[in-house]
């Protein structure tokens, strides 16, 4: 399982931005953390990554928000309150389509998950700041997802 540090919401948008600039269609990530770990950053992240410049919100009480203006849409979606009923949002059709699918809270969609997702699980450090990201691969299209970002990020120069 691949580990990364972040000092601060800087570095934490700029994962993000990585993921965004790397990101294809049908692509699907889960973020996992705690209430405040960072999740919504990290998506503004991937936002600014896809050339969308709108103000990304958390989706918390809508589940799913959707951004088209960029090089590929984004679906940001929080399923922390769906408690049941998850086959009937049409899920699959986000994570089959044309974008990317960001999912907050994606362990409680349960056999609704797709075959093939990156999931990172966000860590606070004991300094508010500090963040730790850990990978975890499901599938072959989650793994070349995995491969992309880490190789972006390699190459960065920031």
């Amino acid at each position: 399982m691949n580990e990364i540090k972040l000092n601060g919401l800087e570095d934490t948008e700029k994962l993000g931005r990585i993921i965004g600039e790397v990101a294809t269609a049908s692509d699907v990530i889960l973020l996992t953390g705690d209430l405040g770990a960072g999740k919504t950053t990290l998506t503004k992240g991937i936002a600014l990554g896809l050339g969308i410049e709108q103000m990304v919100k958390s989706p918390t009480y809508t589940i799913v928000r959707e951004y088209t203006t960029g090089r590929i849409p984004l679906y940001h979606m929080d399923v922390y309150r769906v408690e049941s009923g998850a086959d009937e949002l049409g899920l699959d059709e986000y994570f089959e389509g044309d974008g990317l699918s960001v999912v907050e809270w994606g362990r409680m969609l349960g056999e609704e998950l797709p075959d093939s997702y990156l999931e990172l699980f966000i860590k606070k450090g004991l300094d508010d700041s500090e963040r730790t990201v850990q990978f975890s691969v499901i599938g072959d299209s989650g793994k070349a997802f995995e491969t992309r970002i880490l190789s972006k990020r390699g190459n960065s120069n920031e």
